[in-house]
């Protein structure tokens, strides 16, 4: 059973770990009842209504339906991987500002360059330097 973080209530999704799609594995969680019995009155309903409309339903289920959120970790080594991931992540964001401040400072010496009054436009353009 999944529980609705925002609301707290039971909430219908497709299972994450379901086998085709999730939407058996879903709706025995919603309603609480065995996977089993759930996927045989799946298979019951594809039999007995013939192959097509059952498909349809069960696609248009799959469809409609959102999948399961995904829950915080639970398991020690899991978490204790995450953190080392997140307390890595400031240097990194470091190394990421320190090469755009260098690129910054390139792109504005560029800009410098071109757009000062001693660079002369009209110089460049009609005479192209020879080869």
């Amino acid at each position: 059973m999944t529980i609705n973080p925002r609301t707290g209530r039971r909430s219908l999704y497709r299972s994450r770990h379901g086998k085709i799609l999730g939407v058996c594995r879903g709706v025995a969680e919603y309603f609480d009842v065995s996977l089993k019995w759930t996927r045989i009155i799946a298979l019951a309903a594809l039999l007995f209504t013939g192959f097509w409309p059952a498909v349809a339903v069960y696609l248009m289920a799959a469809y409609l339906m959102k999948p399961e959120p995904i829950l915080p970790l639970a398991d020690d080594h899991e978490e204790e991987f995450y953190n080392s991931y997140a307390a890595s992540r400031p240097m990194a964001l470091q190394r990421l500002k320190r090469v755009y401040d260098k690129l910054d400072r390139r792109i504005q010496r560029m800009e410098n360059h071109v757009t000062a009054k001693e660079y002369n436009w009209e110089q460049r353009l009609n005479n192209p330097p020879s080869s």
